[in-house]
């Protein structure tokens, strides 16, 4: 029997994970099935815990479950620990290993596909909610010059800057602190983009050069790409390779193989 893998979530009709890892699996030769599983928001635990008896191997969590998933987990890998919550689930024997593989993602997609090095630049992080704090971890190992965290709550946003003052240069303030400077990188992990609407962003933050990156994806420009374009941004993208390059990291994890994410980003591109 193929070993059996799935990504919990609520809703998940819409999630693109069965047909990455199907395109992983195929690509490695590993034989696995991958499927989505609508988890009840009152009872995931009880969902975790099902689909294990029935023999699953591993899974992906996506929202509103991460932070579940992190306490549900019996062991942490250190990402998952410093993220506070878990997006990649392991099950072996009576562990449950906890595992976030989104922060990792988002790096390897920005240094690896868009050649963005990290090492000297000026980081904007728009948000300090779960996708903010997930990614806060990689990008500070990658060197940068100073990593400013924007929220609509300032206080939120230097709260998450202190809990990760020891790994590098980050400070937190609000969307009117960032009149006047200039950004090499401006990242938004907000989800305003879900629901049409644009960070209280000033003008002028893009410096000459400078990449915007938007978690969310989506056909066309989602607002604050919009935005970027029109405050002459050099270079803009979406979340699709991190949302790849996080699957592939998972199923690293799970499997001991790391499939190429290229042509995956292009299947998906093209569908």
């Amino acid at each position: 029997m193929s070993d059996r893998y799935c990504v919990f979530g609520n809703p998940i009709g819409h999630s693109k994970s069965p047909a990455i890892h199907a395109a992983f699996a195929a690509q490695t030769g590993q034989d696995l099935r991958y499927e989505a599983i609508l988890a009840p928001p009152e009872d995931f635990a009880g969902a975790v815990y099902r689909f294990v008896d029935a023999g699953g191997r591993g899974a992906n969590v996506t929202v509103p479950f991460k932070e579940e998933a992190y306490r549900l987990s019996t062991q942490r890998t250190s990402r998952a620990e410093l993220a506070g919550a878990v997006n990649t689930l392991l099950f072996d024997n009576a562990r449950i290993l906890g595992d976030n593989t989104d922060g990792a993602g988002l790096a390897r997609d920005l240094t690896v596909n868009l050649v963005c090095p990290l090492a000297g630049k000026r980081i904007l992080l728009l948000g300090a909610g779960g996708a903010a704090r997930g990614a806060l971890g990689p990008l500070l190992d990658g060197g940068p010059a100073a990593l400013l965290i924007a929220n609509r709550t300032p206080a939120k946003a230097q709260a998450l800057a202190a809990q990760f003052a020891a790994y590098g240069p980050v400070s937190g303030g609000s969307y009117a602190d960032l009149a006047k400077q200039r950004f090499d990188l401006v990242i938004n992990a907000t989800s305003a983009s879900l629901a049409g609407e644009l960070p209280s962003l000033p003008s002028g933050v893009f410096a000459a050069g400078s990449l915007a990156y938007d978690m969310m994806y989506g056909r066309g420009d989602t607002p604050f790409l919009a935005f970027a374009r029109r405050q002459g941004a050099a270079r803009l993208a979406d979340g699709l390779g991190m949302l790849v390059e996080q699957a592939a990291e998972a199923f690293f994890v799970w499997r001991g193989i790391r499939p190429l994410s290229g042509p995956v980003m292009s299947l998906l591109r093209g569908a």
